[in-house]
């Protein structure tokens, strides 16, 4: 007989046996041995700890949730197929068609370790934070501070919970135009998705507890938030002024979001320093994924 969660151990171990660090954006020391990702390294990228990815492998852990498994899903890299066959050893349903995707395709991932100290970050298509690189961290602060359910650009922005972190310290130069831009967005995803029950639950909690939300969806405008000049107010190095790019996956609508300064200014020198100092400190103790 087979042991209970024995296949998605053995699935998970294969796929991270494969997967080589450098397409995770790893360094590679002289002294490695191992050619895939080590159980440390998945449990970093895909924020739950070392011992439950053990306890997962081992087949001692047999009943993931969900968020867990699309967080594995992104970790390991895996195909739509592959990451729906997670789902079902796990014994979810996978996402259906209609759906908001959180899932990043390979192809997309070997683009986004490519792009180096640029600050990068993926969100979905309900503005959910799904994936960010290191230059995002250490000019905005490390996300994984923050629980997985706040890490929502709209539910940060328009929000009304007290603990929910201030993921974006960023000064725009036209603020309402980018409410504007944002609601609009979120409006365009309920016609892509109507079915969605979290971006359903995320416009209901938006518009029955904050009265500029529900007035800028009142509107009807349907638009998409693509460009914006920011200021990041860095503890370390200062302002630093940026250039903000939305580029559209026309499927998944995934969004991914751009940070860059202008070549040979004071702002490029303060993104190299504050890349060298790493993340600021959170200002509360950091939360990880829950099982």
């Amino acid at each position: 007989m087979t042991t209970p969660g024995a296949g998605l151990g053995a699935m998970i171990r294969t796929w991270r046996e494969r997967l080589p660090p450098s397409a995770a954006a790893l360094p590679v020391g002289p002294a490695r041995r191992a050619v895939g990702l080590r159980r440390e390294e998945l449990a970093e990228l895909a924020g739950v700890s070392v011992d439950y990815v053990v306890r997962l492998e081992q087949g001692r852990a047999t009943t993931p949730s969900a968020q867990v498994v699309a967080s594995l899903a992104r970790a390991l890299q895996l195909t739509i197929p592959e990451r729906d066959h997670l789902y079902r050893l796990a014994r979810l349903v996978p996402p259906a068609d209609g759906m908001i995707s959180d899932h990043i395709p390979p192809g997309m991932h070997r683009v986004l370790t490519r792009l180096g100290d640029v600050a990068v970050a993926v969100f979905a298509a309900d503005w959910q934070l799904v994936w960010w690189n290191r230059g995002w961290a250490a000019l905005l602060g490390d996300p994984s501070s923050a629980p997985p359910r706040l890490r929502n650009f709209a539910r940060d922005r328009f929000g009304t919970n007290p603990a929910c972190l201030a993921l974006w310290p960023v000064i725009e130069r036209d603020s309402a135009a980018v409410d504007a831009a944002l609601v609009s967005d979120l409006r365009r995803a309920t016609g892509r998705f109507p079915q969605d029950a979290r971006l359903a639950e995320l416009i209901h909690h938006l518009r029955t507890g904050n009265q500029r939300f529900a007035d800028l969806w009142a509107n009807g405008t349907v638009a998409l938030h693509r460009e914006d000049h920011k200021t990041i107010e860095h503890p370390s190095v200062g302002p630093v002024t940026v250039d903000c790019d939305v580029l559209t996956d026309g499927d998944s609508e995934l969004k991914i979001v751009v940070m860059t300064t202008a070549p040979s200014s004071a702002d490029e020198t303060k993104l190299r320093l504050a890349l060298i100092a790493g993340p600021p400190s959170p200002p509360q103790a950091t939360h990880r994924l829950q099982r």
